[in-house]
Parts: structure tokens; C-alpha cells; sequence
């Protein structure tokens, strides 16, 4: 489970996150709208201890993120698709992962199976299109075998079939027990995907519902969204 508690980053006389709670829970996936600027990822990156708060706390599993020992096996992320180093391979990039948190090696294999990478497991992570860097960049999140996933518009640059795969991967990952807390801005994938949604808009919390609850006055969850959201912009 991912707790939020009254968590906010202030950049100087900027507000990114101001102030908000909620919490995604066990056999669920949990879609994280908003608009670019909302403060979606820098909720996301305090989450995983990659940004300190101004205030507030945020808890994986009851602990704050940098409590956690051998990470991977308990959380698997994905912030930036393009984070393997350029000049390492795939399968070397995997590995070095496995071997920093005691994963075993047949592991690497497993996942570069899972995201359809083997026959490219021997090329270097900077010659990958947009599409391929982000089937690595979940395979990464996946070495683990975790508990909890915390993707930051993993679809981005994926082909049909590669949405379609993931769309499955995800559902599969609830249905077992586990957390998923995904941001999109592919409003349709998020209906299809998700069980529950949190919004947020400037950095403030305008909903934390489930889908059929946001959807049931309007048309779409595009339609939702908007509505939701209509001049609460800055």
C-alpha cells in the first residue's frame, strides 16, 4: 500500500504539490491524472525518495522509500524511459540491477521475455526507439518480482500491441493483490486499465474516487476530466 499524507513541494515561491492525501491500495490499479505541470511526477518521485518534501510523508508498505531494503523486491518503477545507461546493453543494464539487489541472474532473462526483448538484449540501450526504452525501463520495474508499481506514463511511444500488452500486465498484477499506481494521459487506456483514480490539478487534490463513480454523470472519463477540472488551471 502507498500512503500520502499531507505532502507538498514548494520551488521557491512555486507550489508543485500543496498539501495532498490519499492512498492506493492492494488489487487495484490506481490511474494518476492531470495535466502537464499538475504535479503528477513530483509526487511520484517523493513517493520513491527521489525529491524531499516540503512537508508531509509519503510510506510504501508503512516505511518512507529509502527505508526500504532490497528496493526493487518491494517497489518496481518507472520515472524516465531513458534511463539505462546509452552505452550498456540491455540485458547488461538488467543484470546490473539483479546483482545490486540480490536478484537472481535467471531473473533478467524472465523479464526480458516478459517485455519482449530478448532478440534485442545484446544492443545498447541508446540506440532503442521511445517505444523499446520503455519496455526496458519496465522490465526494470519488474526485475523485482515487486509488490507495488509506480509508473509514470509507461505507454508513452508503446505500438498497439505494446499498450495492448501492458493494459493486461497491469490487470494481472492487481488481480494477484498487488498496488499499480499508474499516471497516464491517455484518459481511454485509464478507463479500460484502472479501478480507481486520484486527479489532481495545480498541484491540489480535486478527486480520489473509483472510475464508475467519476464516469457516472458524463459521457467519457475525458469528459469526467475535464468537467472536473475546468478552470482550476494555474
Amino acid at each position: 500500500m502507498i500512503e500520502v499524507r499531507d505532502l507538498a513541494k514548494r520551488y521557491g515561491s512555486t507550489v508543485a504539490v500543496d498539501g495532498i492525501s490519499f492512498t492506493v491500495r492492494p488489487g487495484t490499479v490506481t490511474g494518476f491524472l492531470g495535466r502537464n505541470g499538475a504535479g503528477k511526477s513530483t509526487t511520484m518521485r517523493m513517493i520513491l525518495g527521489l525529491t524531499r518534501p516540503t512537508r508531509g510523508t509519503a510510506l510504501v508498505g508503512g516505511r518512507p522509500y529509502r527505508e526500504l531494503t532490497d528496493p526493487l523486491r518491494r517497489v518496481g518503477a518507472l520515472l524516465e524511459a531513458r534511463a539505462a545507461h546509452p552505452d550498456r546493453t540491455a540485458y547488461h543494464h538488467l543484470l546490473w540491477l539483479a546483482r545490486s539487489n540480490r536478484i537472481p541472474k535467471a531473473r533478467v532473462h524472465e523479464v526480458l521475455g516478459m517485455t519482449g526483448l530478448e532478440h534485442v538484449a545484446g544492443r545498447r540501450a541508446g540506440g532503442f526507439s521511445l517505444g523499446m526504452a520503455q519496455r526496458l525501463g519496465l522490465a526494470a520495474a519488474l526485475l523485482g518480482d515487486p509488490e507495488v508499481l509506480v509508473l509514470d506514463e509507461p505507454m508513452n511511444g508503446l505500438d498497439p500491441d505494446g499498450i495492448r500488452w501492458l493494459r493486461g500486465l497491469l490487470r494481472d498484477h492487481a488481480a494477484q493483490g498487488r498496488t499499480v499506481f499508474v499516471s497516464s494521459h491517455l484518459m481511454g487506456e485509464v478507463a479500460q486499465t484502472a479501478d480507481r483514480v486520484i486527479v489532481i490539478e495545480g498541484g491540489r487534490l480535486l478527486a480520489d474516487t473509483t472510475v464508475a463513480e467519476l464516469t457516472a454523470t458524463a459521457g467519457s472519463l475525458e469528459d469526467a476530466f475535464f468537467r472536473l477540472t475546468e478552470g482550476r488551471r494555474g
